[in-house]
């Protein structure tokens, strides 16, 4: 009896899996450890830059060093990884940048708990040592976290430097001085509000980067219909999303018969006249601006035309739910009631020419603090990566001006942070201090990486900057233009606080939940049944 109950019992539905113990851990850090080594080589100022191509027939090609960007366009099936990958999401939808040093702390952390397990620590040892650490860590970087808010002087010195900052890791380093004012501008003209929607980003090819500029008001990349006014002042705005496009018989899936073709030209014009009563509806509101999400086809246009007023078709969504919040107007589909209908106001409607497009110019619109930026570059894949980057510096000075602290960057936090654990750990007696110790190594691990990628010399550079901290030169970091030590304040490296802080919660968070695992269990796969019904 007793030998049959050793014998394995399978519990599972049969195609299922189980790793279990060593095995889903090894599993997991592996896993961890290949995606932040993937993504390591970006990180930094001198980081390297990664070609994406996508499959399929007209696979596109993206070069980037975003680190989020990578790890969205890259299929992982390894859960652990996928852990990862999700928390460089929320790192870029919640700060905007920080992606890949969120990633590759974690991994780091998991490379340290590896050894640990090794030596035969129970994890949820490593986790209470961590979690120690975490703290500690944290109020040390608030306490360095200065507040510059009452000084607005001081304060915009402080966006411009964190502007350069986010943008010198990127491809528009060497165009940083006129992207962070850019940026600045654009965010301070929020005035606090943070919402980025009112900041049009328009890319155009041709140019170079430094022809990109900032223009007050909106552009919408589309053509004002024929024979309209091409310029129009203190406009009144309808904003709509209907069908412009019936005046041809449109009856689908039905059958019309008729006995002679006097008929269908009958069936033409009541559509026609439809039409017509449609258009003077539109024109009671006493508009003289009409932009539509849809069609708009001949006929109305030649309605609206004889009216005097501008029609603009096929304005996508996004353009015309930006329209609706910068010109304060509401985007309507019915017009029987034009009393309760909220109309948009600017004050100037025109073209203007950027390259070789004719675009539309809104300026002086209802919310004052609507601008566009107009990105220029030599091919696709730079502008799309100037995007990236501008909108990660764009995302961070939005949150500093909601929380104003500031950090210093280029590897001096990570070491306030490493050298404030090693304190502790010093002090606490037992195996956690250990824990605590490999926490610490693996916040220095950030500047040793920056270091790398510059090609220096990083265990000499690292220990000159420990040794540094050591003396309280607490604003110490890496100099990564001359390859030494230097005080972050005199070269004005400069980090968002919040941008550090969720770093260093969310790459501790999720190395302590992959830690924890110590079962993986994948469910069978569907069948494939045949299909005996083909439609």
């Amino acid at each position: 009896m007793a030998s049959l109950s050793m014998a394995p019992v399978n519990i599972f539905r049969h195609g299922a899996d189980e790793e279990k113990a060593e095995t889903a851990r090894l599993s997991s850090f592996v896993g961890a450890i290949a995606i932040g080594d993937l993504v390591k080589s970006t990180l930094g100022p001198k980081g390297m830059d990664k070609i994406l191509l996508s499959g399929g027939k007209g696979g596109t090609v993206t070069v980037t060093n975003d680190g989020a960007t990578i790890l969205k366009a890259i299929g992982v099936d390894n859960p652990a990884a996928k852990v990862l990958v999700d928390m460089s999401k929320v790192q870029d939808d919640e700060v905007g940048d920080g992606t890949t040093s969120v990633t590759v702390l974690a991994a780091e952390l998991l490379r340290e708990a590896e050894l640990l397990i090794g030596k035969k620590i129970h994890p949820q040892t490593i986790i209470a040592g961590w979690r120690k650490a975490t703290q500690v860590a944290r109020d040390a970087l608030r306490e360095a976290a200065a507040d510059h808010s009452n000084e607005p002087d001081r304060f915009q010195e402080d966006l411009l430097n964190i502007a350069r900052t986010t943008l010198s890791s990127k491809l528009l380093t060497h165009h940083k001085d006129h992207f962070s004012k850019l940026a600045v501008e654009a965010v301070m003209r929020l005035k606090g509000s943070g919402n980025l929607e009112a900041i049009h980003v328009i890319k155009k090819l041709g140019g170079s980067l430094t022809d990109s500029y900032l223009d007050e008001g909106f552009l919408l990349d589309k053509k004002i219909g024929v024979n309209q006014p091409k310029r129009l002042e203190n406009v009144k705005i309808l904003i709509a999303n209907t069908g412009m496009d019936t005046d041809k018989i449109k009856i689908f899936g039905s059958r019309v018969r008729v006995d002679s073709m006097a008929k269908v030209a009958d069936i033409e014009l009541a559509e026609k006249q439809k039409m017509k009563e449609k258009v003077d509806r539109i024109l009671k509101h006493g508009i003289n601006c009409f932009i539509n999400r849809q069609l708009i086809y001949n006929y109305p246009e030649q309605l609206f035309a004889q009216a005097g007023v501008m029609a603009i078709e096929h304005a996508d969504f996004a353009g015309v739910e930006r329209l609706a919040l910068v010109t304060g107007g509401e985007i309507s589909s019915t017009f029987d009631h034009p009393e309760m209908v909220k109309l948009g106001h600017c004050k100037l409607i025109e073209e203007v020419m950027i390259g070789e497009d004719m675009l539309i110019h809104f300026s002086g619109v209802a919310m004052g603090e609507a601008c566009t930026i107009i990105l220029r570059g030599a091919t696709q894949q730079i502008l799309d990566e100037a995007e990236r980057s501008l909108h990660d510096a764009l995302c961070v000075l939005a949150q500093t001006v909601k929380e104003p602290r500031t950090v210093y960057g280029g590897g001096c936090s990570e070491m306030l942070m490493a050298k404030v654990v090693s304190d502790l750990a010093n002090r606490t007696p037992g195996k956690e201090a250990v824990a605590m110790e490999s926490f610490a190594k693996a916040l220095m691990m950030l500047p040793t990486i920056i270091a790398d990628n510059a090609g220096y010399d990083s265990a000499d550079l690292v220990a000159q900057l420990r040794a540094a901290h050591q003396e309280n030169k607490t604003t110490y970091g890496l100099n990564m233009s001359q390859g030494t030590i230097g005080d972050m304040v005199a070269l004005g490296i400069t980090e968002s606080f919040q941008v550090k802080r969720q770093m260093l919660l969310s790459a501790s968070e999720a190395a302590e939940m992959i830690l924890r695992v110590d079962n993986i269990i994948k469910a069978a796969p569907r069948k494939r049944v045949p299909d005996h019904h083909p439609c």
